[in-house]
């Protein structure tokens, strides 16, 4: 099965919508936002002024978005150097096994390496995910220890 990767361009803001909302049901999520918050939050955020983010998106072979690897660039990293924080990585069922996962994380290194200053890729996992961690170890990534994540809602959805 062959698919495209590609920058998200605005005509994708209605797939990348109906994407998110599969991504929180396949994290559990069961209260989802109405699609048209969902929508316009979505249009916020990859193509507001300034984008909060950038995504990646998988295309099928039929023109459907079919997986996104979404990320931001974080400053400071190393020194004063920057680094390519990816935020969430998602395929299909349908595409997944298939390499689509590893080459969307092939393309954001390509990424990070052409951006003058970019001193490393850096992502996330959850602990209790342990397909999302093997996939990671099948490209050769060790997990590193030594941070705690924290977080504390807004009051924002």
């Amino acid at each position: 099965m062959g698919v495209t990767i590609r920058p998200a361009e605005k005509r994708d803001v209605p797939a990348v919508a109906e994407l998110i909302e599969e991504i929180e049901r396949f994290y559990g999520a069961t209260g989802i936002q109405p699609f048209d918050q969902r929508r316009s939050q979505v249009e916020e955020a990859l193509f507001g002024t300034p984008p909060l983010a950038s995504a990646l998106l998988v295309e099928d072979e039929h023109g459907g978005i079919a997986g996104m690897a979404a990320y931001s660039f974080l400053w400071p990293a190393a020194g004063s150097t920057h680094s390519l924080f990816l935020k969430e990585l998602y395929v299909r069922d349908t595409l997944r096994r298939q390499g689509v996962g590893a080459q969307l994380m092939r393309e954001l290194r390509v990424l990070a390496e052409a951006r003058p200053g970019c001193s490393r890729v850096e992502w996330m996992t959850d602990r209790d995910n342990p397909a999302a961690r093997e996939f990671y170890r099948s490209l050769g990534f060790a997990e590193f220890d030594g941070k705690i994540v924290y977080r504390i809602g807004t009051g924002t959805s």
